[in-house]
């Protein structure tokens, strides 16, 4: 496996891979792989000849009082993670790398960006729009894969790419869980073992918004209101936001239809957790 650690030997790479006509698949991430990083890279593999893995703790998109110097970290474990995979480049910046001294260049993504995480974490998604935009620059993929786990990031980074016209194609994976159902994640590493029956009221819930949607019910704030019951009924659980949006707008919608997204974001203990589920999908808990 090749390691590029330089933003221009990593241009210089995949401009040669194209100059012999061959497709690169990009998979954007912060490390600490779990199986749903995994899923995503065998996936890229089967779309491409070559499958660029990034990883890099974007400072940008951390706010003040959140994790960035705690958020795990090993690189070691990834590379033979993403070699077990057959994944053939990992880039590994370094900060320096990826906001030079005197950087002052930011990418907005607008309305999507305002709702659910939007909120709570303000700044958040405009340092995830601008390190996306700039390894999409360094990378030159023709494909970038990424799990629908964070729904929000998804629908801000198509926006972006079909608003500034980039010549890639973004595509979405559903979100890949444990075997008790909770959607896998970095973080989950910093979960109690008490904390654990806890979190899965998150995976509970969407189980329930679905049954609930299928039995008829439409109303958004009858759905809201039963999922919010049944996480309050757990020890250490403390909601963010419950919300019922358009997939395509983000913004709240009074009565659920297909194209409607549950999404939420708890904390359990002292982790933040998000989950979310598209109305009509198939729910894999």
């Amino acid at each position: 496996m090749k390691v590029i650690e330089s933003a221009k030997k990593m241009q210089s790479y995949s401009e040669s891979l194209r100059r012999q006509g061959k497709k690169i698949a990009f998979v954007p991430t912060m490390g600490y792989f779990h199986d749903g990083h995994l899923c995503l890279m065998k996936e890229a593999k089967k779309m491409a000849d070559c499958v660029v893995v990034s990883i890099y703790v974007n400072p940008t998109q951390f706010g003040p009082q959140e994790d960035l110097s705690q958020y795990p970290r090993d690189f070691d474990r990834d590379l033979r993670m993403a070699e077990s995979v057959n994944a053939d480049v990992i880039f590994y910046p370094s900060n320096k790398e990826m906001y030079p001294a005197g950087y002052q260049t930011y990418v907005d993504v607008e309305k999507v960006t305002q709702n659910l995480c939007g909120i709570s974490r303000p700044g958040h998604f405009r340092g995830v729009t601008t390190v996306c935009n700039k390894l999409f620059n360094i990378v030159k993929p023709h494909i970038a894969v990424f799990g629908k786990k964070d729904f929000q990031q998804f629908i801000s980074i198509k926006r972006m790419v079909d608003d500034l016209n980039m010549d890639l194609q973004i595509i979405g994976l559903p979100t890949v869980r444990e075997t008790d159902g909770l959607a896998m994640s970095s973080r989950n590493k910093y979960l109690q073992k008490n904390e654990r029956p806890s979190a899965l009221t998150l995976s509970k819930s969407l189980k329930l918004a679905q049954k609930l949607y299928s039995g008829g019910e439409k109303k958004s704030a009858v759905i809201i209101s039963k999922v919010e019951k049944l996480i309050k009924r757990a020890p250490y659980t403390k909601i963010d936001y419950i919300k019922i949006c358009s997939t395509k707008t983000l913004k709240d919608v009074n009565e659920v239809n297909g194209q409607s997204v549950i999404a939420m974001a708890v904390k359990v203990g002292t982790t933040r957790l998000i989950d979310n589920h598209v109305f009509g999908d198939k729910l894999n808990v």
